[in-house]
């Protein structure tokens, strides 16, 4: 590894750094990204990141891994029941979570860090129910991100996928990544059988609201499950899709 990775605490809020190879505070600030689960989606992926900065296929890119104090309430946007005896029901404080983000923790990063502040390069992604919150960060706060990446997002969610449907949510100029694998859903029993289906209908309901080929992408992966494997992978096809030089669509 030729940049760093260290650990911090923010208030009660946990989270992993990595600043790339040619951080300094003395050049232009670099872009942001926001992650949701602590620093699982990157932590296996630096040297892979690392030799994509080498190639020029990205920029130098400053990952925030943020460390969820319980993701099952802090992920949700609303209240739902669990889906089953083993898990505690969904604590819906998501709005909660994406406030304290946006208006505390990114303003904290800003001042400590030399990254821009452009909301333009201000990116969130997250998998699974962190790929659901990372999408309601856009409709929320639009103005904050300009890049959102919702890898293999819970779309099952109840109403998640019709109130995106609804939103007033405008394209702007913000562009999203979205990943789902092919046999994600096909064993449950539970509404997340529909994963592959609700995951379409949000691609769908964006386009219609008239995000162009260049804000989004829908990648669906061929034999994929629902699997950190194979949101790691996808991580990497996000970032290269919403920051990549050499841009073309996946």
């Amino acid at each position: 590894m030729k940049g760093s990775l260290s650990e911090h605490k923010a208030g009660n809020r946990r989270f992993t750094l990595y600043l790339p190879p040619s951080y300094s505070t003395d050049s232009g600030g670099f872009p942001a990204v926001y992650v949701q689960d602590g620093n699982s989606l990157f932590q296996d992926e630096i040297e892979l990141l690392e030799s994509m900065f080498q190639q020029q296929r990205l920029p130098e890119l400053v990952l925030i891994g943020i460390e969820p104090e319980n993701r099952l309430n802090e992920y949700t946007p609303w209240p739902a029941a669990s889906l089953s005896d083993r898990f505690t029901d969904f604590g819906g404080m998501g709005y909660h979570y994406l406030s304290d983000i946006t208006n505390q923790f990114i303003p904290l990063i800003e001042e400590n860090w030399n990254v821009t502040r452009e909301p333009q390069s201000r990116g969130m992604i997250g998998a699974s129910l962190g790929g659901l919150i990372s999408m309601f960060a856009l409709l929320k706060y639009p103005s904050m991100f300009g890049k959102i990446g919702s890898i293999s997002g819970s779309y099952w969610y109840e109403n998640a996928a019709e109130t995106i449907h609804i939103s007033s949510l405008k394209p702007g100029t913000a562009r999203v990544f979205m990943s789902v694998g092919s046999e994600e859903g096909r064993e449950k029993q539970s509404i997340q059988r529909h994963m592959l289906k609700k995951t379409k209908q949000v691609h769908q309901s964006l386009k219609e609201k008239g995000f162009t080929e260049d804000q989004l992408c829908l990648s669906i992966e061929k034999g994929a499950v629902h699997h950190r494997k194979y949101f790691c992978k996808q991580f990497i096809n996000a970032l290269e899709w919403l920051y990549g030089k050499n841009r073309s669509t996946l």
